[in-house]
C-alpha cells in the first residue's frame, strides 16, 4: 500500500477543497493518506512517504504563499528525489504563471513530476474536483 502525503496551504478554502479531492482519489486507489497543513510538514518527514501532493494557491504577484508554504517547500525540495510528486492550487487572477514557475523549479531540481498538476480558477468546480481525484489516483499507480 502506497503511503501518500498531502501538504497544503489555503487561505479561502479553495485549495483545501482541492486537497480533499486529491485525498479521496488517492484513497480510492488504495493509498494510505496523511494530510498536513504546510506549517506541520518538514523535510525530515519526506522519507516516510512514497508520494506527496503539494497544494498552494497563487498569492501576490503569482507566487507561492511566502510565510509558511514557500519556506517549507524550499526545505523539502532537496529531499524529493525518488518520490512521486504532484502539485495543485487555485488562483483568482493572472493565467497560472505561479504553477508554471513551481513546475519549473521541481523539474530543474530533478523531481519525479510524472503525476502532473491541477489548477482551478477560484473555487474548484466539478471538473477541477474530478481532476484532483484523478491526480490523487495517479500518485498511487
Amino acid at each position: 500500500m502506497e503511503n501518500t502525503a498531502i501538504v497544503f496551504w489555503s487561505a479561502t478554502g479553495n485549495t483545501e477543497a482541492m486537497a480533499d479531492a486529491v485525498k479521496a482519489g488517492a484513497q480510492e486507489a488504495g493509498a494510505e493518506v496523511s494530510v498536513f497543513a504546510a506549517c506541520n510538514f518538514s523535510a525530515d518527514m519526506v522519507a516516510d512517504f512514497d508520494a506527496i501532493a503539494f497544494g498552494c494557491p497563487a498569492m501576490g504577484d503569482e507566487v507561492l504563499e511566502e510565510d509558511e508554504f514557500q519556506p517549507m517547500f524550499d526545505s523539502v525540495l532537496p529531499e524529493l528525489n525518488g518520490k512521486k510528486v504532484a502539485l495543485f492550487g487555485s488562483y483568482g487572477w493572472g493565467d497560472g504563471q505561479w504553477m508554471r514557475d513551481w513546475e519549473k523549479v521541481c523539474l530543474e531540481s530533478g523531481v519525479d513530476f510524472a503525476c502532473g498538476c491541477v489548477i482551478a480558477n477560484e473555487s474548484p468546480d466539478d471538473e477541477a474536483i474530478a481532476a484532483c481525484k484523478k491526480l490523487g489516483a495517479a500518485l498511487v499507480s
